[in-house]
């Protein structure tokens, strides 16, 4: 007659042979015996044979038997490392070199405030895009004045959908520019009273729409509220479409 060390061995063969424990592992080996002090064996040896079924290069369970003698399972070796390392942010597409930045997209700059050049830095999403201009071309410093276009109806209509809020808000003025109308705003004012920045919408034809904006700080440099507005209206009547 088969002894309990025998019965647990051959159903420790047969479990880790499939390198995992069958749900009735632990009723079938109870079964075998009805002392309580070989049940908590059993137990142990269930646990040990789940084991299995993790990543462990070895499985031991030598000290179950009196005999001393040991089964060794190799399991098999684990997956690779998933790399989910996100990659790295790349750069937007861009305009390419626009020379003295006058011409870009579907617009022509016709004027620009004294001492503005270029930033050499341009930003191109097809339905929109931007350039800005400072006082020393350089893409890494604060610009002074940037122009954004907005082409086809999608992007024309998120722009609409924004002044629209503003003179539903009471914010700004219409005003005209030449044959063109436009809105004259100061967009992201902050509670704490901060300025914000000066804005000229102007509406190029059925399928462009212009953005002028001065940064707050550029703006300091003139002598109020007036003569930034009638800066901004140079810049609008002299952008024109090359559609």
């Amino acid at each position: 007659m088969p002894t309990l060390e025998d019965e647990i061995r051959r159903l420790m063969k047969e479990e880790t042979a499939r390198l995992h424990a069958a749900p009735d592992l632990v009723e079938r080996v109870m079964r075998s015996s009805r002392n309580k002090r070989r049940r908590a064996w059993t137990a142990a040896v269930a646990v040990s044979v789940a084991v299995v079924a993790a990543p462990v290069t070895y499985l031991t369970v030598g000290s179950v038997a009196t005999t001393g003698e040991q089964v060794t399972v190799t399991a098999a070796p684990e997956p690779p490392p998933i790399d989910d390392t996100p990659p790295l942010p790349s750069d937007p597409p861009d305009l390419g070199d626009l020379g003295d930045g006058r011409e870009f997209g579907h617009v022509r700059v016709g004027y620009l405030p004294e001492r503005l050049r270029w930033s050499r830095w341009s930003v191109n999403f097809g339905d929109r895009y931007s350039t800005s201009y400072d006082y020393k071309g350089d893409k890494h410093g604060f610009y002074c004045v940037q122009i954004f276009i907005y082409e086809e109806a999608a992007a024309i209509q998120e722009v609409d959908d924004r002044i629209q809020a503003y003179r539903e808000e009471k914010d700004g003025e219409e005003v005209t520019i030449g044959d063109r109308t436009g809105y004259l705003v100061v967009q992201d004012v902050g509670e704490d009273g901060m300025k914000g920045t000066p804005t000229l919408f102007l509406r190029m034809g059925d399928k462009q729409l212009a953005e002028i904006t001065f940064s707050p700080t550029y703006a300091k440099e003139f002598s109020g509220a007036e003569a930034v507005t009638a800066e901004l209206k140079k810049i609008a009547e002299g952008l024109t479409s090359t559609f």
